[in-house]
């Protein structure tokens, strides 16, 4: 090949998908018609996989509008790639069993008051879970998505680690994948920077240029509060400051999440979100964004990627568990920031951060990061 710049990254960033004892064996590329899993179908193609384009058909809202995910529109880039590419190309349908784990999930943690994020059990449900489950079925060796994260392999066991555009890093969202799901998976442009993946996409000639970036919750054509008023009843109840001064009223506590600002009906702001009391349905708010800084958080329903925890969480009865130094991000634009993690009981963990951190909430995920390797991660409970 000629020392080009296609050359060069080809040569310097598919190391992990061009190894000789690879080639020829069947994958399945979860196509949706965007750059990046056009770009990843293609350098896998190239690598000399025999691949399979699957375009996965979501639940959508009758009458409402696409599921941003899967929308016509999608589902012609992606067959078009797909022919281009001379791939075969298959449909696959999970409507149902996307309402029932991802949809119904959402708003039954809404209406408990959480903040939940919706990707994170995609990914462990539907993308690198039914889908590797089918693809499994038809005697695929791998999947592979256009996930900015990447996967290195020590002896047995695999580590994910971040992807390697810090920008478009998208190893957050996988925190509850497991040892099993990431020994089938490829991230074919976790090696690759945005700017790279598109270079190729027209390097390759791929029709996809024109897409635009996905963006907010899949299934919400609108507003998330549209949202929840359509699927959740309004519940009036006060609104106060953390003195317990009430100063208006709200429709409904699943309405608002910590650190909001905007929709909040009280003169005389601007009024910050800073906790919920679900008990009294009553939502307390205040002027100083500082009162949403906190140092400390409880986590629950942890995964640890590895499959077990780091062996100084591990209490024998021979040795108390030791507290874990590492960095941890509440939320995926946040900056990982370093914190101890103490072991409270099985699957629960504090957390305490060096720095304050701002809106806190519950509901959300919060990773556990040693340098690029994402350790795991949990459910902040509060």
């Amino acid at each position: 090949m000629k020392n080009t710049k296609t050359g060069w990254m080809l040569r310097k960033k598919c190391t992990n998908i061009t190894m000789n004892k690879e080639k020829n064996k069947k994958i399945v590329v979860a196509m949706s018609g965007g750059v990046d899993s056009s770009v990843a179908a293609a350098l896998l193609k190239r690598a000399g996989f025999n691949v399979i384009g699957v375009f996965m058909k979501f639940w959508k809202e009758a009458g409402v509008g696409e599921n941003k995910c899967c929308s016509t529109e999608s589902e012609k880039r992606a067959r078009k790639v797909a022919k281009f590419l001379k791939i075969p190309f298959y449909i696959f349908n999970f409507e149902k069993e996307f309402k029932k784990r991802i949809v119904d999930y959402f708003l039954k943690e809404s209406k408990k008051g959480l903040t939940p994020n919706p990707c994170v059990v995609c990914n462990k449900e539907i993308k690198f879970g039914l889908l590797i489950e089918k693809a499994l079925s038809l005697d695929v060796e791998y999947i592979a998505t256009g996930h900015y994260a990447r996967i290195k392999k020590d002896k047995n066991l695999f580590h994910l680690l971040k992807g390697s555009d810090k920008e478009k890093d998208q190893s957050y969202f996988l925190w509850e994948l497991n040892q099993s799901q990431l020994s089938k998976v490829l991230f074919p442009v976790g090696n690759y920077t945005r700017s790279e993946v598109e270079f190729l996409a027209r390097k390759f000639k791929l029709p996809v240029l024109s897409a635009r970036k996905s963006v907010e919750i899949c299934f919400i054509p609108k507003t998330i509060e549209d949202f929840l008023k359509k699927h959740l009843k309004e519940k009036m109840g006060k609104i106060t400051d953390a003195k317990g001064k009430i100063l208006g009223k709200h429709n409904g506590l699943w309405f608002f999440t910590i650190g909001q600002r905007k929709g909040i009906k009280v003169v005389g702001g601007p009024y910050y979100v800073i906790a919920k009391d679900f008990k009294k349905n009553i939502l307390i708010v205040s002027k100083n964004k500082k009162d949403l800084a906190k140092k400390e958080l409880v986590a629950k329903n942890i995964n640890w990627i590895a499959g077990n925890a780091p062996l100084s969480l591990r209490a024998t009865p021979r040795r108390v568990a030791i507290p874990l130094k590492l960095k941890a991000k509440i939320r995926y634009r946040h900056e990982a920031t370093p914190a101890t993690l103490y072991k409270i009981k099985d699957n629960k963990y504090k957390l305490i951060f060096q720095k304050s951190q701002f809106a806190i909430t519950s509901g959300q995920s919060v990773v556990f990061l040693k340098g690029d390797e994402i350790l795991g991660g949990g459910i902040i409970e509060r």
